[in-house]
């Protein structure tokens, strides 16, 4: 059974926060209203401007022939639309760190998913025969993808492998159920020889 506090744990491990995005957003903001009192500064002083004076580039864009003004002005509120849609995304979705939740006895624990991904493919390569270096699996928050190569010569069955991963995944009893995905890669050379 699980406590409050616990959930809490597991929730902060199993989730990012979003500092790094607030942060990248304050600083792009910060920068921009630096320029733009630069170049304010700039043209009060009658000083030459960095890239380019403010009402010279109202004047330039007022000055474009037929709607070009308008489409300019849609294609910018267009492109600030997206941006905002995007940050309004990224702060209501949750971040995900690249760990799994799982049932052990009972209690609950979190695993990485490298090491979810090794214990898969050790699995794989110790039911299947092949070695471990030519078993590549990789784990995402909904799916897991194993690769087999397993050489010029040896037959094997993608679902025989498919069951294997599966097996081991359910014994890790994950707490979100995840895709499994095989792939049986061959190079042109050992396709001929088998």
């Amino acid at each position: 059974m699980t406590t409050p506090v616990l959930r809490r744990v597991v929730r902060r491990e199993t989730h990012s926060p979003r500092s790094v995005a607030f942060a990248v957003v304050v600083l792009v903001g910060i920068v921009l209203a630096l320029y733009v009192a630069v170049e304010l500064i700039l043209a009060l002083a009658s000083q030459t401007p960095l890239l380019v004076r403010p009402m010279t580039a109202l004047e330039w864009l007022a000055g474009l022939p037929g709607n070009a003004p308008v489409a300019a002005a849609v294609a910018g509120g267009v492109l600030v639309a997206a941006a905002g849609l995007w940050l309004v995304i990224l702060a209501i979705s949750p971040g995900r760190l690249s760990k799994h939740e799982v049932d052990a006895g009972g209690r609950v624990a979190v695993i990485d998913n490298g090491v979810l991904a090794s214990a898969l493919a050790q699995r794989v390569s110790d039911e299947t025969g092949i070695a471990r270096d030519r078993v590549t699996v990789g784990v995402a928050h909904r799916s897991v993808d194993v690769s087999v190569r397993p050489g010029a010569g040896i037959p094997i069955e993608k679902s025989q492998v498919a069951s294997f991963a599966e097996a081991e995944v359910a014994s890790l009893k994950l707490a979100r159920p995840v895709r499994t995905r095989v792939r049986i890669e061959r190079t042109d050379d050992e396709e001929k020889v088998a």
